[in-house]
Protein backbone atom coordinates (compact mmCIF):
# COMPACT_ATOMS: atom_id res chain seq x y z
CA UNK A 1 0.00 0.00 0.00
CA UNK A 2 1.54 3.42 -1.00
CA UNK A 3 0.83 6.13 1.08
CA UNK A 4 1.76 9.03 -1.31
CA UNK A 5 -1.50 8.02 -3.36
CA UNK A 6 -3.49 6.62 -0.04
CA UNK A 7 -4.04 9.69 2.30
CA UNK A 8 -4.87 6.88 5.15
CA UNK A 9 -2.05 4.94 6.78
CA UNK A 10 -2.24 0.91 7.32
CA UNK A 11 -1.94 2.28 11.11
CA UNK A 12 -5.08 4.65 11.01
CA UNK A 13 -6.77 1.35 9.76
CA UNK A 14 -6.06 -0.94 12.61
CA UNK A 15 -6.84 2.43 14.79
CA UNK A 16 -10.51 2.27 13.04
CA UNK A 17 -10.88 -1.38 13.85
CA UNK A 18 -9.73 -0.66 17.55
CA UNK A 19 -11.87 2.29 18.46
CA UNK A 20 -8.98 4.17 19.04
CA UNK A 21 -10.35 7.04 16.62
CA UNK A 22 -11.82 10.01 17.53
CA UNK A 23 -15.74 10.64 15.64
CA UNK A 24 -14.44 13.36 12.87
CA UNK A 25 -11.05 10.66 11.97
CA UNK A 26 -13.21 8.05 12.25
CA UNK A 27 -15.65 9.15 9.54
CA UNK A 28 -12.81 10.03 7.72
CA UNK A 29 -11.01 7.13 7.74
CA UNK A 30 -14.47 4.95 6.77
CA UNK A 31 -15.24 7.02 3.72
CA UNK A 32 -12.13 6.93 2.37
CA UNK A 33 -12.70 2.72 3.16
CA UNK A 34 -15.60 3.05 1.52
CA UNK A 35 -13.86 4.34 -1.89
CA UNK A 36 -10.90 2.71 -2.41
CA UNK A 37 -10.69 -0.83 -2.70
CA UNK A 38 -7.16 -1.86 -2.34
CA UNK A 39 -7.54 -0.05 1.98
CA UNK A 40 -10.73 -1.96 2.35
CA UNK A 41 -8.77 -5.22 1.61
CA UNK A 42 -6.35 -4.30 3.81
CA UNK A 43 -9.01 -3.43 6.55
CA UNK A 44 -10.73 -6.89 6.05
CA UNK A 45 -6.82 -8.89 6.58
CA UNK A 46 -6.56 -6.80 9.94
CA UNK A 47 -10.02 -7.70 10.74
CA UNK A 48 -9.78 -11.78 10.07
CA UNK A 49 -6.04 -11.30 12.37
CA UNK A 50 -8.40 -9.62 15.13
CA UNK A 51 -10.62 -12.14 15.03
CA UNK A 52 -8.21 -15.14 14.86
CA UNK A 53 -6.28 -13.69 18.09
CA UNK A 54 -9.57 -13.33 19.68
CA UNK A 55 -10.82 -17.03 19.49
CA UNK A 56 -7.29 -18.00 20.49
CA UNK A 57 -6.83 -19.51 24.01
CA UNK A 58 -4.02 -20.91 26.57
CA UNK A 59 -4.36 -24.37 26.96
CA UNK A 60 -4.38 -25.17 31.18
CA UNK A 61 -1.45 -26.80 32.63
CA UNK A 62 -1.83 -30.35 33.37
CA UNK A 63 -2.26 -31.64 37.11
CA UNK A 64 1.07 -33.90 36.28
CA UNK A 65 3.33 -30.45 35.71
CA UNK A 66 1.69 -29.00 39.33
CA UNK A 67 2.92 -32.11 40.76
CA UNK A 68 6.62 -32.33 39.57
CA UNK A 69 7.36 -28.49 40.39
CA UNK A 70 5.79 -29.04 44.10
CA UNK A 71 8.36 -32.00 44.57
CA UNK A 72 11.03 -30.07 43.26
CA UNK A 73 10.35 -27.20 45.35
CA UNK A 74 9.70 -29.51 48.42
CA UNK A 75 13.11 -31.26 47.48
CA UNK A 76 15.09 -27.50 47.72
CA UNK A 77 13.70 -26.07 50.94
CA UNK A 78 14.94 -29.45 52.66
CA UNK A 79 18.37 -29.11 50.89
CA UNK A 80 18.75 -25.44 52.59
CA UNK A 81 17.86 -25.99 55.83
CA UNK A 82 20.44 -29.11 56.00
CA UNK A 83 23.16 -26.63 54.42
CA UNK A 84 22.65 -23.37 56.07
CA UNK A 85 23.89 -25.12 60.00
CA UNK A 86 26.58 -26.30 58.54
CA UNK A 87 27.58 -23.19 56.70
CA UNK A 88 26.88 -21.23 60.10
CA UNK A 89 29.16 -23.30 61.54
CA UNK A 90 32.33 -23.12 58.99
CA UNK A 91 32.03 -18.91 59.12
CA UNK A 92 32.20 -19.26 62.92
CA UNK A 93 35.32 -21.45 63.22
CA UNK A 94 36.92 -19.05 60.03
CA UNK A 95 36.36 -16.09 62.35
CA UNK A 96 37.57 -17.70 65.61
CA UNK A 97 40.74 -18.78 63.92
CA UNK A 98 41.17 -15.26 61.99
CA UNK A 99 40.69 -13.74 65.64
CA UNK A 100 42.90 -16.08 67.12
CA UNK A 101 46.17 -15.49 64.91
CA UNK A 102 45.35 -11.77 65.00
CA UNK A 103 45.47 -11.71 68.79
CA UNK A 104 48.88 -13.82 68.57
CA UNK A 105 50.78 -11.68 66.46
CA UNK A 106 50.06 -8.74 67.94
CA UNK A 107 51.05 -10.16 71.07
CA UNK A 108 54.27 -11.50 69.97
CA UNK A 109 55.20 -7.68 68.48
CA UNK A 110 54.56 -6.13 71.16
CA UNK A 111 56.76 -8.59 73.26
CA UNK A 112 59.95 -8.33 70.40
CA UNK A 113 59.53 -4.05 71.04
CA UNK A 114 59.72 -4.55 74.51
CA UNK A 115 62.59 -6.55 74.44
CA UNK A 116 64.61 -4.19 71.80
CA UNK A 117 63.46 -0.84 74.01
CA UNK A 118 65.48 -2.72 77.31
CA UNK A 119 68.47 -4.90 75.42
CA UNK A 120 69.52 -2.39 72.89
CA UNK A 121 70.70 0.44 75.27
CA UNK A 122 72.75 -1.86 77.28
CA UNK A 123 74.75 -2.69 73.96
CA UNK A 124 75.39 0.23 72.56
CA UNK A 125 76.77 1.13 76.15
CA UNK A 126 79.52 -1.74 76.17
CA UNK A 127 80.16 -1.24 72.11
CA UNK A 128 81.07 2.59 72.72
CA UNK A 129 83.05 2.11 76.31
CA UNK A 130 86.02 0.27 76.35
CA UNK A 131 86.03 -2.98 79.03
CA UNK A 132 86.06 -2.12 82.63
CA UNK A 133 89.57 -4.46 83.24
CA UNK A 134 91.46 -2.44 80.25
CA UNK A 135 90.86 1.01 81.61
CA UNK A 136 92.04 -0.33 85.24
CA UNK A 137 95.15 -1.71 83.93
CA UNK A 138 95.90 1.95 81.89
CA UNK A 139 95.46 3.38 85.44
CA UNK A 140 97.60 1.10 87.22
CA UNK A 141 100.34 1.19 84.93
CA UNK A 142 99.99 5.32 84.45
CA UNK A 143 103.15 7.12 86.63
CA UNK A 144 102.41 9.74 88.91
CA UNK A 145 102.34 13.22 87.88
CA UNK A 146 105.16 15.40 89.20
CA UNK A 147 105.87 19.32 89.82
CA UNK A 148 108.24 19.55 86.37
CA UNK A 149 106.92 21.65 83.60
CA UNK A 150 108.00 18.31 81.51
CA UNK A 151 104.07 16.90 80.03
CA UNK A 152 106.00 13.60 79.09
CA UNK A 153 105.46 12.47 82.60
CA UNK A 154 101.65 12.20 81.79
CA UNK A 155 102.05 9.69 79.18
CA UNK A 156 102.55 6.23 80.16
CA UNK A 157 106.17 4.77 80.38
CA UNK A 158 106.33 1.37 78.52
CA UNK A 159 102.70 0.74 77.59
CA UNK A 160 102.25 -0.08 74.29
CA UNK A 161 98.87 2.32 73.06
CA UNK A 162 96.02 -0.01 73.24
CA UNK A 163 93.48 0.32 70.21
CA UNK A 164 89.57 0.47 71.28
CA UNK A 165 87.17 -1.47 69.37
CA UNK A 166 86.02 0.95 66.98
CA UNK A 167 82.20 -0.38 66.38
CA UNK A 168 80.15 2.72 65.55
CA UNK A 169 79.96 4.51 62.10
CA UNK A 170 81.71 8.07 61.83
CA UNK A 171 78.58 10.35 62.29
CA UNK A 172 77.79 8.42 65.67
CA UNK A 173 81.22 8.98 66.99
CA UNK A 174 80.99 12.80 65.84
CA UNK A 175 77.81 13.52 67.44
CA UNK A 176 78.74 11.21 70.51
CA UNK A 177 82.11 13.28 70.76
CA UNK A 178 79.98 16.88 70.32
CA UNK A 179 77.59 15.80 73.08
CA UNK A 180 80.43 14.73 75.22
CA UNK A 181 82.85 17.47 74.66
CA UNK A 182 85.61 15.23 73.71
CA UNK A 183 85.65 15.70 69.88
CA UNK A 184 88.75 16.98 68.39
CA UNK A 185 88.34 20.32 66.19
CA UNK A 186 86.84 19.59 63.09
CA UNK A 187 89.50 21.27 60.23
CA UNK A 188 87.64 24.41 58.91
CA UNK A 189 86.67 24.79 55.14
CA UNK A 190 88.80 26.54 53.21
CA UNK A 191 87.66 30.28 52.30
CA UNK A 192 85.81 30.31 48.66
CA UNK A 193 88.31 31.65 45.89
CA UNK A 194 85.76 34.71 44.73
CA UNK A 195 86.58 37.17 41.16
CA UNK A 196 84.75 40.39 42.25
CA UNK A 197 84.26 43.24 39.46
CA UNK A 198 82.55 45.84 40.10
CA UNK A 199 80.94 48.88 37.09
CA UNK A 200 80.83 52.59 38.08
CA UNK A 201 79.39 55.39 36.50
CA UNK A 202 80.15 58.74 38.05
CA UNK A 203 79.15 62.33 37.30
CA UNK A 204 81.54 64.72 37.80
CA UNK A 205 82.42 68.38 37.88
CA UNK A 206 85.75 68.54 36.84
CA UNK A 207 87.38 66.14 35.65
CA UNK A 208 90.76 67.02 36.01
CA UNK A 209 90.44 67.30 40.09
CA UNK A 210 88.62 64.39 39.35
CA UNK A 211 91.31 62.26 38.27
CA UNK A 212 93.84 63.41 40.55
CA UNK A 213 91.81 62.33 43.28
CA UNK A 214 91.48 59.07 41.23
CA UNK A 215 94.95 58.65 41.72
CA UNK A 216 95.36 58.96 45.27
CA UNK A 217 92.33 56.55 45.92
CA UNK A 218 94.95 53.94 43.94
CA UNK A 219 98.21 55.12 45.87
CA UNK A 220 95.77 55.07 49.11
CA UNK A 221 94.65 51.26 48.86
CA UNK A 222 97.40 50.05 46.94
CA UNK A 223 95.28 49.71 43.84
CA UNK A 224 97.13 50.39 39.95
CA UNK A 225 95.53 51.47 36.54
CA UNK A 226 95.31 48.35 33.83
CA UNK A 227 93.72 50.63 31.40
CA UNK A 228 92.82 54.31 30.49
CA UNK A 229 91.28 56.22 27.94
CA UNK A 230 90.40 59.99 28.14
CA UNK A 231 88.44 61.46 25.98
CA UNK A 232 88.16 65.69 25.09
CA UNK A 233 86.25 66.01 22.79
CA UNK A 234 85.76 69.83 21.35
CA UNK A 235 81.95 70.56 21.64
CA UNK A 236 80.89 68.02 24.13
CA UNK A 237 81.38 66.31 27.76
CA UNK A 238 85.09 65.24 28.43
CA UNK A 239 84.87 62.01 30.29
CA UNK A 240 87.54 58.99 31.64
CA UNK A 241 87.55 55.27 31.59
CA UNK A 242 90.07 53.26 33.18
CA UNK A 243 89.92 49.42 34.48
CA UNK A 244 91.34 49.48 38.25
CA UNK A 245 92.66 47.17 40.20
CA UNK A 246 92.62 47.25 43.95
CA UNK A 247 92.95 44.22 46.94
CA UNK A 248 89.53 42.53 47.47
CA UNK A 249 89.99 43.24 51.53
CA UNK A 250 89.90 47.24 50.47
CA UNK A 251 87.17 47.01 47.48
CA UNK A 252 84.35 48.24 49.80
CA UNK A 253 86.76 51.50 51.42
CA UNK A 254 87.79 51.81 47.72
CA UNK A 255 84.03 51.82 46.41
CA UNK A 256 83.17 54.55 48.91
CA UNK A 257 85.95 56.87 48.03
CA UNK A 258 85.26 56.80 44.33
CA UNK A 259 81.16 57.38 44.88
CA UNK A 260 82.19 60.28 46.78
CA UNK A 261 83.74 61.72 43.63
CA UNK A 262 80.22 62.92 42.34
CA UNK A 263 77.41 61.61 41.70
CA UNK A 264 76.58 58.20 40.73
CA UNK A 265 74.64 57.67 37.95
CA UNK A 266 75.22 53.60 37.61
CA UNK A 267 76.98 50.44 39.45
CA UNK A 268 76.84 46.59 38.91
CA UNK A 269 78.55 44.02 40.72
CA UNK A 270 79.09 40.53 40.18
CA UNK A 271 81.55 37.82 42.11
CA UNK A 272 82.81 34.78 40.45
CA UNK A 273 83.62 31.79 42.22
CA UNK A 274 86.62 29.92 40.85
CA UNK A 275 86.94 27.69 43.75
CA UNK A 276 87.11 24.52 41.68
CA UNK A 277 88.47 25.91 38.46
CA UNK A 278 91.72 26.36 40.86
CA UNK A 279 91.59 23.24 42.77
CA UNK A 280 91.60 21.62 39.09
CA UNK A 281 94.27 23.59 38.19
CA UNK A 282 96.41 22.95 41.42
CA UNK A 283 95.16 19.10 40.95
CA UNK A 284 96.73 19.19 36.75
CA UNK A 285 100.01 20.62 37.53
CA UNK A 286 100.51 18.54 40.27
CA UNK A 287 100.49 15.68 37.86
CA UNK A 288 102.48 17.35 35.23
CA UNK A 289 105.14 17.87 37.98
CA UNK A 290 105.09 14.25 38.47
CA UNK A 291 105.18 13.30 34.97
CA UNK A 292 108.17 15.44 34.44
CA UNK A 293 109.86 13.98 37.55
CA UNK A 294 109.24 10.41 36.22
CA UNK A 295 110.67 11.76 32.74
CA UNK A 296 114.03 12.99 33.95
CA UNK A 297 114.56 10.00 35.95
CA UNK A 298 114.18 7.19 32.90
CA UNK A 299 116.26 9.63 30.85
CA UNK A 300 119.13 9.31 33.52
CA UNK A 301 118.56 5.76 34.11
CA UNK A 302 118.20 5.09 29.97
CA UNK A 303 121.12 4.22 27.90
CA UNK A 304 119.62 3.10 24.56
CA UNK A 305 119.45 4.32 21.28
CA UNK A 306 119.63 7.84 20.31
CA UNK A 307 116.36 8.10 19.07
CA UNK A 308 114.59 6.76 22.20
CA UNK A 309 116.69 9.86 24.64
CA UNK A 310 115.94 12.19 22.38
CA UNK A 311 111.88 11.67 22.24
CA UNK A 312 112.30 11.30 25.73
CA UNK A 313 113.70 14.84 25.52
CA UNK A 314 111.22 15.80 23.38
CA UNK A 315 108.02 15.13 26.19
CA UNK A 316 109.82 15.98 28.90
CA UNK A 317 110.14 19.78 26.70
CA UNK A 318 105.85 19.01 26.28
CA UNK A 319 105.36 18.58 29.86
CA UNK A 320 107.56 21.77 30.72
CA UNK A 321 105.57 23.73 28.55
CA UNK A 322 102.32 23.03 29.92
CA UNK A 323 103.68 23.43 33.67
CA UNK A 324 104.53 26.81 32.61
CA UNK A 325 101.22 27.72 31.08
CA UNK A 326 99.29 26.04 34.15
CA UNK A 327 101.36 27.83 36.23
CA UNK A 328 101.10 31.10 34.43
CA UNK A 329 97.11 30.52 34.47
CA UNK A 330 96.98 29.27 38.25
CA UNK A 331 99.02 32.77 38.83
CA UNK A 332 96.50 34.66 36.83
CA UNK A 333 93.22 33.03 38.68
CA UNK A 334 94.93 33.93 42.45
CA UNK A 335 95.27 37.56 40.67
CA UNK A 336 91.78 37.48 39.90
CA UNK A 337 90.55 36.76 43.44
CA UNK A 338 93.43 38.89 45.74
CA UNK A 339 92.90 42.12 43.17
CA UNK A 340 89.07 43.08 42.35
CA UNK A 341 87.88 45.10 39.46
CA UNK A 342 86.47 47.81 38.80
CA UNK A 343 85.96 49.37 35.62
CA UNK A 344 85.21 53.64 36.47
CA UNK A 345 83.85 56.14 33.77
CA UNK A 346 83.59 59.54 35.35
CA UNK A 347 82.00 61.90 33.20
CA UNK A 348 82.21 66.00 33.37
CA UNK A 349 79.05 67.82 33.16
CA UNK A 350 78.94 69.52 30.01
CA UNK A 351 78.21 73.36 29.81
CA UNK A 352 77.92 74.61 26.29
CA UNK A 353 79.93 77.82 25.72
CA UNK A 354 79.01 80.97 23.70
CA UNK A 355 82.42 81.57 22.12
CA UNK A 356 82.91 80.69 18.97
CA UNK A 357 85.47 77.49 17.77
CA UNK A 358 89.17 77.90 18.33
CA UNK A 359 89.88 76.62 14.71
CA UNK A 360 89.95 80.07 12.42
CA UNK A 361 87.34 80.23 9.40
CA UNK A 362 90.03 80.30 6.49
CA UNK A 363 90.91 76.69 7.87
CA UNK A 364 87.31 75.49 7.99
CA UNK A 365 87.14 76.74 4.56
CA UNK A 366 89.65 75.32 2.97
CA UNK A 367 89.36 71.77 4.82
CA UNK A 368 85.35 71.89 3.24
CA UNK A 369 86.71 72.40 -0.09
CA UNK A 370 89.41 70.08 0.20
CA UNK A 371 86.61 67.54 1.80
CA UNK A 372 84.40 68.51 -1.45
CA UNK A 373 86.89 67.80 -3.70
CA UNK A 374 88.00 64.47 -2.32
CA UNK A 375 84.25 63.62 -2.45
CA UNK A 376 84.00 64.36 -6.32
CA UNK A 377 86.97 62.30 -7.00
CA UNK A 378 85.37 59.38 -4.99
CA UNK A 379 82.40 59.24 -7.03
CA UNK A 380 84.18 60.21 -10.34
CA UNK A 381 86.21 57.10 -9.80
CA UNK A 382 82.92 55.06 -8.04
CA UNK A 383 81.41 55.75 -11.81
CA UNK A 384 84.64 54.67 -13.72
CA UNK A 385 85.06 51.48 -11.35
CA UNK A 386 81.28 50.76 -11.76
CA UNK A 387 81.24 51.49 -15.56
CA UNK A 388 84.58 48.35 -16.15
CA UNK A 389 83.12 46.45 -13.51
CA UNK A 390 79.46 45.86 -14.81
CA UNK A 391 80.13 47.49 -18.44
CA UNK A 392 80.65 44.27 -20.30
CA UNK A 393 77.61 43.07 -18.95
CA UNK A 394 75.30 45.26 -19.90
CA UNK A 395 76.92 45.35 -23.08
CA UNK A 396 76.40 41.08 -23.87
CA UNK A 397 72.68 41.77 -22.35
CA UNK A 398 72.19 44.65 -25.01
CA UNK A 399 73.47 42.40 -27.83
CA UNK A 400 71.22 39.90 -26.78
CA UNK A 401 68.46 41.28 -26.37
CA UNK A 402 68.67 44.94 -27.97
CA UNK A 403 69.45 43.78 -31.63
CA UNK A 404 66.58 41.53 -31.92
CA UNK A 405 63.83 44.05 -30.42
CA UNK A 406 65.43 46.36 -32.92
CA UNK A 407 64.78 44.50 -35.71
CA UNK A 408 61.62 43.36 -34.67
CA UNK A 409 60.21 46.94 -34.30
CA UNK A 410 61.77 48.17 -37.23
CA UNK A 411 59.73 45.15 -39.32
CA UNK A 412 56.34 45.79 -37.03
CA UNK A 413 56.28 49.77 -38.63
CA UNK A 414 56.96 48.86 -42.27
CA UNK A 415 54.23 46.38 -41.98
CA UNK A 416 52.08 49.35 -40.59
CA UNK A 417 53.26 51.75 -42.96
CA UNK A 418 51.89 48.94 -46.18
CA UNK A 419 48.76 48.59 -44.90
Amino acid sequence: MNTATHPVAPEDIMALLDGELSAGEAQEVSQHLAQCAECAAVASEFRATSQIFAQWNVPQPSPELDRRMAEHASEAASKQKSVTPRTVTTFGHAKLRFWAFSGGGAVAAVLVIVIIALFIPTLGNHRTLPPQGLMAKMEATAPEPTNSTDHSAYAYSAMPPVPLPQVESKAESRIGGIVGGNAPNPTPAPAPMIARTVSLVVLVKNIEVSRAALDGILDQHRGYTAQLTINTPESGARSFQASLRVPAPDLAASLAALRSLGAVQSETQSGEEVSQQHADLAARLTNARETEQRLREILQQRTGKMEDVLEVEEKISETRGEIESMEAEQKALEHRVDFATIDVQLTEEYKAQLNGTSTPVGTNVHNAFVAGMRHAGSALLGLVLFAEEYGPVFLIWICLLGVPAFIFIRRYRRAQRSL
